[in-house]
């Protein structure tokens, strides 16, 4: 049953008071809210944005009505038709679960949405995995949208891979617009196969999403989730993976999709686990440049004393194969004590070589070590210099307390991704504020992005160089993290 939001986009913008590094705040625009009241899921709450833009067209979906052990009620979506300066629709997927009102729908819950915008059938798409009771994801669902991302029809589902056991995890979906490409409208969906070990699988459609092929593993069959493919220039896939070896890995095709490489190593990871329980992990956020140079970010703390807290680092690479080696975005000082994570990195797609501008969404603590008094906050920084230097940080929203946020069987949870998108020039990003409740039983988790789309540091501003030496740390692999051979993350 498809619901009006429960803001309206219309309502005034709100200031909601940060703090932390720069100590700038900026006016938000609420987006949606969860207008749900199934006794299944924690309400109010909506988590877990990803973001596309197209033109001045960006749209973003996210998860409503979080259950405590997997997935939401619905995928809420919301449009901007001018690059992020308003939300002028927004609304609920239809078709996904009985919890949402779909009579006759087998699927009580959903999760995981990703945006992509194929420009050759002028098709929008949102992946999801729709979860059964059982909790087990036996496809995954494609939302289309054939009038801009003003309304959707039923989703449609990919077919399952060829395994003896499925159970499917962390979709992500693009598409192939460059008009040159030799695969221009294909749209490539990535997903794991928890019941195979989380064996990383792809699927390829080139009719807009209507049809998608059965699945296929890699050559080197690699195990991982949380895969976010990119398309350069000449129609090359890469896809940067968080691999089960505690490796961010990459694998690619040239071929449309008809196969896949073995990966290939990025970086090891060394993560720290972050205070309060919050639910977080080094998954890949990545992007690509006009020339299809590939960055690709996560949290990582090789660059702190004794591994003591979190920053974004990033690599990038031209050809998939070849990476550079992990630079530091230099958010604050080393012995600032702030722990950076779940980040939303966003390359202008109109931009490139040493001129490609970079832009960063992400959430922090202002004190790594804040044990049962953690108060999170959400930060912006920029490069115009394809990451070699970056401009001051800028506190979005926060503090919050976890409180606030959707409690998981994994921990409290903004989301396990978040997202930021460029348009004419500037970058739109659409992420969870928590706002304080009189009970801890209560929410008021919801969707907001700035009120007014981010500028890019100018090259004066840019001060702060990124570092890719002094390593402080060795790096082992994942550090406190949890494996993902026990732990799905729907």
């Amino acid at each position: 049953m498809r619901r009006a939001s429960g803001y309206g986009v219309a309502v005034a913008a709100v200031m909601l008071v940060g703090s932390g590094v720069a100590g700038a705040n900026v006016a938000l625009t609420p987006v949606s809210s969860d207008p749900f009241s199934n006794s299944t899921s924690q309400h109010a709450t909506e988590l877990e944005p990803d973001t596309f833009a197209f033109g001045s067209t960006v749209v973003s979906a996210f998860q409503v009505g979080r259950f405590f052990n997997g997935g939401s009620t619905d995928i809420g979506f919301a449009r901007s038709g001018d690059g992020g300066v308003t939300w002028g629709t927004s609304g609920f997927l239809p078709g996904l679960t009985f919890s949402a009102g779909v009579v006759g729908s087998p699927f009580e819950r959903v999760s995981d949405p990703s945006v992509a915008f194929d420009a050759k059938q002028g098709v929008w798409l949102i992946s999801s995995i729709p979860i059964l009771p059982s909790t087990s994801v036996p496809t995954v669902f494609v939302s289309r949208s054939t009038d801009g991302a003003r309304t959707w029809g039923p989703p449609v589902s990919i077919p399952p891979p060829d395994a003896k056991t499925v159970d499917l995890d962390k979709n992500w979906t693009v598409c192939d617009n460059h008009v040159d490409s030799p695969f221009y409208g294909h749209c490539y969906t990535e997903l794991d196969n928890f019941a195979a070990g989380d064996l990383e699988l792809m699927s390829t459609s080139n009719d807009g999403g209507a049809t998608w092929s059965v699945p296929i593993p890699t050559a080197g069959h690699d195990k991982g989730l949380g895969g976010q493919p990119v398309v350069q220039p000449n129609g090359t896939v890469i896809v940067p993976f968080e691999s089960l070896n505690g490796k961010i890995e990459a694998f690619t095709s040239t071929d449309g999709g008809q196969s896949w490489t073995r990966g290939v190593s990025v970086s090891s990871i060394r993560f720290h686990q972050v205070a309060g329980g919050l639910r977080t992990s080094p998954l890949p956020s990545a992007e690509i440049d006009a020339n299809g140079t590939v960055f690709v970010g996560w949290e990582d703390c090789r660059f702190r004393a004794k591994c003591s807290a979190n920053d974004i680092v990033f690599s990038q690479s031209t050809d998939g194969l070849t990476w550079s080696d992990v630079a530091r975005i230099p958010i604050d000082p080393l012995t600032s004590g702030i722990d950076h994570f779940i980040p939303g990195l966003a390359v202008d797609p109109n931009t490139a070589g040493a001129g490609a501008h970079l832009a960063l969404t992400y959430y922090f603590y202002p004190t790594s070590a804040c044990g049962g008094a953690c108060r999170l906050e959400v930060g912006y920084i920029s490069s115009p210099d394809a990451g070699a230097h970056w401009g001051e940080a800028t506190t979005l929203a926060g503090p919050m307390a976890l409180s606030d946020i959707a409690l998981t069987s994994q921990g409290p949870m903004v989301g396990d991704y978040i997202s930021t998108s460029f348009s004419a020039g500037k970058a739109t990003t659409v992420f969870a504020v928590g706002r304080q409740q009189p009970t801890t039983t209560s929410f008021d988790e919801a969707m907001y992005a700035p009120a007014t789309p981010l500028s890019v540091a100018t090259a004066a501003q840019a001060t702060h160089p990124a570092t890719s030496t002094g390593v402080l740390v060795p790096v082992t692999g994942i550090g406190t993290g949890t494996t993902h051979q026990v732990l799905r993350q729907e």
